[in-house]
C-alpha cells in the first residue's frame, strides 16, 4: 500500500497543527461557531445531534494492521470504545469531545491517517472497488490511479470551493464493485484494441433528493491523460455548476439541464485548451512510481486445490456455509479473499468495538499480510489468505464476532445512523435495520431467497444508499410519524437503476411485516434458480404492490 513521503507528512502535520490553533480559539470564544464550521468541516468534524463526529478518510478503503491498531486506541480512548464504517469506505467516530479532536489528528497522522476533505465542498474521499488487485476478473488495477488522483485532489486550490461535495469512484474489473455510475465521476479503468491503459468515464451520477444513473461523457480517456481530463470536467463543473441552490448544486443537475452532449462539448473544449497552455500529462514515470506501492506480496507458489480446505468443508457444515457465502475466489492459486461481516443482531451495520479492531489487526498480521480493506457494504476484507488457513481463520473470526455467513443476504444490509445521531435524518434507522436482522435470522430462509441488498436510510440524503437497494427503506416523517418508504429495484452494479416507490409508507411496527410479504410474493413468483431482482424486473411493480397494499 502507499506509504508517505516527506511532503505528506508536512501536509499532515502542518493541517493537524493548524487545525489545533483553530480548535483553541474556540474554546476560547474568539471563533464562533458560524466561523468555526467551515474550518471544522474542512478537517471532517461534524456536529451532530448530540456531540460531534468525526470522519477518517481510508482512501480506496485500504488500511495497514497498524493503522487499525491506532483507530482501535483512538475508540477507546476519545469515543465510546467503537467505530462506524460508512459506504464510502471511510470510518467514523460519534463522540469524540471538541478539546481532544487535535489529539486525534496528531495520533492518525502518526500513522499516516488524516481526516482532511471527508467533508466540505470540495473533492471528498476517493474510493475503490474493495477487491481491487486482488480479484479474477480485474483487468486494471485501479488503485495507482486512485492515489495519484487523491494526490491531486488534495488541497487544489482551484477545487477547494466547489458548488458542492464531489465524489470519485473507481474500478478496473470487468464487474462494478465501486458504483462508479452513481458518482459525480466514475472511472472504469480498462484496455483497448491495442492494450492500452485508458478510463470509460461517467459524470453526474448521484443518489440523494434527486437519483440519476451517470452518463458516459467519454468510451476511453488513455491513462496520459487521465488528470488532464478530470480537470477539464471539473473546470466546466465549477464555472456553470449552481451555487444559489444546495439541493441543484451537484453535477448530476448540471449535466441534466445542460443535456450530455454540451456537456461533452465543453468538457472537451476545455481539455484542448489545457493541451494548448502546456497542461501536462500524466507521466509514465510517475505511474510507475505510485503502481511500485501496489504490487503483490510475498504470495507463495501454491497448488490450487487444498487437501485440508477440501477436508474441513466436508466435515464442518457451519464452516461449508462460511466458506460459501464470505469467501471469494483469489488470482493467486492457492489464495482466497474473505469477507468479514460486520452484520449482525443487537449490532449497527457496520459497527466494531476497539476491541474486535485489535483482533482484526492481529489476523491481518497472522493470516493476509497486514493488510485490511474496508467495503461500500460497511463490512471488511482480508484479500490474500491462504487457502490452507481457512478453517483457522474461521475459527479465529468465530470467536472474535465476525464470522456470520450472510455477506449478500438480506441480513448484510447498508444502514447510515439515522436519527440517533445525525442532525439532517428525518426517521431512525438502526432500530429498524436490528427488527429486519432479527427477524430474518433463519440462515436456511436467507439463503433460499438468494443475493438480495437491502439498503436504508434515514433521510432523502440517501447515505444508506436506499435508491440502488434491490429492496430499499426511506424514513421518512409525516406530521411528526416516522414512517418507512419501500422502494424495489435498484442497482449500483453493471445494470444500474433507480428503485421505484411502492407507495405509503410503514410505521414502526409494520415495517417488517410488509417485507414478509413483499418476499412471500417474490417467492411465489421467481421461477427456478431466478433471483429477486431479476424476478421484479421480469414482473414488475404491480403484483408486488397488489399483495402489499391488499388490505392496507
Amino acid at each position: 500500500m502507499y506509504k508517505y513521503d516527506e511532503n505528506d507528512r508536512r501536509i499532515v502535520l502542518e493541517r493537524a497543527a493548524q487545525f489545533k490553533s483553530q480548535v483553541e480559539r474556540r474554546l476560547t470564544g474568539a471563533l464562533k461557531e458560524e466561523e468555526f464550521r467551515p474550518l471544522r468541516l474542512q478537517n471532517g468534524l461534524y456536529l451532530q445531534l448530540h456531540a460531534y463526529m468525526l470522519r477518517v478518510a481510508v482512501p480506496y478503503g485500504l488500511m495497514s494492521s497498524t493503522q487499525m491498531r491506532m483507530l482501535s486506541h483512538i475508540a477507546s480512548k476519545y469515543d465510546r470504545g467503537y467505530g462506524h464504517m460508512t459506504t464510502r469506505q471511510n470510518i467514523q467516530f460519534n463522540w469524540p469531545k471538541l478539546d481532544d479532536v487535535p489529539s486525534i489528528l496528531d495520533d492518525l497522522a502518526s500513522v499516516e491517517m488524516h481526516a482532511i476533505q471527508t467533508s466540505g465542498n470540495c473533492i471528498r474521499n476517493i474510493s475503490a472497488d474493495q477487491f481491487a488487485g486482488v480479484i479474477a476478473d480485474e483487468v486494471v488495477d485501479p488503485r495507482p490511479y486512485a492515489e495519484i488522483m487523491r494526490q491531486w485532489s488534495t488541497f487544489h486550490p482551484e477545487f477547494a470551493y466547489l458548488p458542492r461535495k464531489f465524489k470519485f469512484a473507481f474500478t478496473g474489473a470487468t464487474t462494478d464493485r465501486a458504483a462508479v455510475q452513481f458518482h459525480d465521476i466514475g472511472f472504469h479503468a480498462l484496455k483497448n484494441d491495442a492494450g492500452e491503459v485508458g478510463f470509460k468515464i461517467y459524470v453526474g451520477g448521484g443518489m440523494g433528493r434527486t437519483p440519476m444513473i451517470g452518463k458516459v461523457v467519454s468510451e476511453f480517456v488513455p491513462e496520459k491523460d487521465l488528470l488532464l481530463y478530470t480537470e477539464a470536467i471539473m473546470r466546466v463543473y465549477n464555472q456553470f455548476g449552481r451555487r444559489d441552490n444546495k439541493y441543484k448544486a451537484r453535477i448530476k443537475i448540471l449535466v441534466h439541464e445542460m443535456k450530455l452532449e454540451e456537456f461533452t462539448r465543453r468538457v472537451e473544449d476545455e481539455f484542448t485548451a489545457l493541451l494548448e497552455e502546456g497542461g501536462l500529462p500524466l507521466d509514465q514515470a510517475e505511474i510507475d512510481r505510485v503502481a511500485a506501492y501496489f504490487v503483490d506480496p510475498a504470495y507463495e507458489d501454491l497448488p490450487e486445490k487444498s487437501a485440508s480446505l477440501d477436508q474441513n468443508l466436508a466435515d464442518n457444515r457451519d464452516f461449508s456455509f462460511w466458506y460459501r457465502q464470505n469467501v471469494l475466489t483469489h488470482k493467486k492459486t492457492g489464495y482466497a479473499i474473505v469477507n468479514l461481516s460486520l452484520k449482525k443482531p443487537g449490532v449497527p451495520p457496520g459497527d466494531l468495538t476497539d476491541v474486535q479492531m485489535l483482533a482484526i489487526a492481529d489476523l491481518a498480521d497472522k493470516y493476509s499480510f497486514g493488510e485490511i480493506r474496508s467495503t461500500h457494504e460497511q463490512n471488511l476484507v482480508l484479500a490474500d489468505v491462504r487457502k490452507d488457513d481457512l478453517f483457522d481463520l474461521w475459527g479465529a473470526l468465530s470467536t472474535s464476532g465476525f464470522a456470520d455467513p450472510n455477506i449478500g443476504t438480506l441480513q448484510d444490509m447498508i444502514c447510515c445512523p439515522g436519527l440517533d445521531f445525525c442532525t439532517l435524518a428525518n426517521a431512525r434507522s438502526i432500530p429498524i435495520a436490528d427488527k429486519i436482522t432479527s427477524r430474518f435470522d433463519d440462515m436456511d430462509y436467507l439463503y433460499d431467497l438468494g443475493e438480495l441488498k437491502l439498503k436504508m436510510s434515514g433521510c432523502i440524503n440517501a447515505c444508506g444508499h436506499h435508491h440502488v437497494g434491490h429492496i430499499g427503506i426511506l424514513g421518512v416523517n409525516k406530521k411528526g410519524t416516522e414512517l418507512y418508504q419501500i422502494t424495489l429495484g435498484g442497482s449500483a452494479g453493471d445494470d444500474a437503476s433507480v428503485g421505484k416507490i411502492m407507495g405509503p409508507g410503514f410505521d414502526e411496527d409494520g415495517i417488517v411485516p410488509a417485507l414478509e410479504k413483499i418476499l412471500a410474493t417474490y417467492i411465489d413468483l421467481r421461477e427456478d434458480g431466478e433471483e429477486f431482482l431479476a424476478t421484479y424486473r421480469r414482473v414488475g411493480m404491480t403484483p408486488f404492490k397488489e399483495t402489499l397494499y391488499a388490505n392496507h
